[in-house]
């Protein structure tokens, strides 16, 4: 941190070396939240604690999202949106499944509350898949529309948010309560809750003051380093983001606490697709100089449909091993790869 501020503040021409520190800082900042969220999850149950956790961890995405979003990079917002979702369903599920499985040879979860979820999934591809249709098929006309469109199917998918919400967490909450209290005692001596908001509060407002940095070297760096800026936000600012969940999500597979691994994961995913982009439409309104809509690039629906395909195939039968780990990393490396080749 003390060094990305000193090249940000001394030296703002070093527009790699700031990206690059700004970074670095924010990994550890969005470790340190995960750490606070699952001392919450510990407390919480594994259904609740698995929300809790993908909730507090996208607060990193979330907040690099409205930063860019505000500077009018609209481009870098979708790209990170299309990266956080595709990076939490193979990324950060693959190598939590490959890490658990390495430890542990045969791991179970629960799979009505991963079906659930990957039912959601299927609708955020579904949400991502339509306006991209509309835009390119209802011809010049649809540019008068997409705005209202992305709008109107901001507001539905918010509502399934909420509908999800009190399915999991009231009228069939047993269905997601897991076993995390069993697995307590292996995660250490618990947090008093006062240090455990403190903790959030904090990590929260650093990693703010990293991303409003981050954010601000973002196009100069992708021309310095040959990279398009769809590219810079579908991996490098999506994997910085996902720094929480990857380190929580894993920490839990390898203490066999799959059904916390899982809702993380992929509960942020969910989150990304049904929640932080629906509101961020609706806070483009307000701080962006212009309306977001939700017309992704055919590469970033192609990914994002691809991921939701293969994580609900995994995810689907209740058990993980090593190798779906693997071949979800695989699935991940090959769009990166795609991306990195995509022209400008």
């Amino acid at each position: 941190m003390p060094v990305a501020v000193a090249f940000e503040r001394f030296a703002p021409e070093r527009h790699t070396w700031v990206f690059g520190f700004a970074c670095l800082a924010i990994i550890p900042l969005a470790g340190l939240m995960g750490r606070a969220t699952e001392q919450l999850a510990e407390r919480a149950g594994e259904g609740i604690g698995g929300l809790l956790s993908a909730t507090f961890g996208n607060a990193a995405e979330m907040i690099i999202a409205a930063v860019a979003l505000h500077r009018g990079l609209i481009p870098v917002v979708k790209a990170s949106l299309t990266g956080s979702i595709v990076g939490n369903v193979l990324l950060v599920l693959g190598a939590s499944v490959l890490g658990g499985g390495l430890k542990h040879p045969h791991q179970k979860f629960n799979a009505t509350a991963a079906r659930s979820q990957a039912t959601m999934l299927i609708l955020a591809a579904i949400g991502l898949i339509a306006p991209a249709a509309f835009h390119h098929l209802a011809g010049r006309g649809a540019l008068l529309a997409e705005g209202r469109l992305s709008l109107d199917i901001s507001l539905v998918l918010l509502a399934t948010y909420v509908c999800g919400l009190v399915f999991s967490l009231v009228t069939h909450r047993t269905l997601f309560a897991g076993e995390g209290h069993a697995h307590r005692s292996a995660a250490g001596r618990p947090w008093p809750l006062s240090r455990t908001i403190a903790t959030l509060l904090a990590a929260t407002g650093l990693i703010a003051w990293m991303s409003e940095i981050l954010v601000g070297a973002v196009e100069e760096t992708a021309q310095a380093l040959g990279m398009t800026e769809v590219f810079v936000g579908v991996i490098v600012v999506a994997i910085v983001g996902n720094a929480a969940e990857n380190s929580t999500a894993i920490l839990a597979a390898l203490r066999n606490r799959m059904d916390l691994s899982v809702a993380i994961a992929v509960g942020s995913s969910v989150q990304i697709a049904i929640f932080v982009a629906p509101v961020l439409v609706l806070l483009s309104y307000v701080i962006a100089p212009q309306p977001m809509d939700l017309v992704f690039t055919i590469p970033e629906v192609l990914a994002v449909s691809l991921a939701v395909v293969v994580a609900s195939q995994i995810a689907g039968d209740g058990e993980s091993n090593w190798l779906e780990g693997a071949q979800l990393l695989a699935v991940y490396a090959i769009l990166a790869l795609v991306f990195f080749f995509l022209p400008a």
